[in-house]
């Protein structure tokens, strides 16, 4: 009984993660056709922004960042 719960904790992780990874490929292809298309191969917008939205999110939920602490 022990082995198929650890088998069902495994599973569920890395179907969790393979879906993660999923999501950032994706998201990663629509930003590169944004840039293809809008702003003519120019990266630094996606890429500025992004750094930024992502200190955001980090920042919202306990107004700090010391997850970047973690790093």
């Amino acid at each position: 009984m022990k082995k198929k719960n650890l088998f069902v904790y495994f599973g569920k992780n890395l179907s969790i993660v393979i879906s993660l990874v999923l999501i950032w490929r994706g998201v990663w292809y629509i930003l590169d056709f944004f840039d293809e298309i809008v702003l003519n191969n120019s990266h630094i917008y996606t890429a500025v922004g992004g750094i930024i939205l992502g200190l955001v999110i980090l920042y919202l939920p306990d107004k700090d960042l010391k997850e970047i602490e973690k790093l």
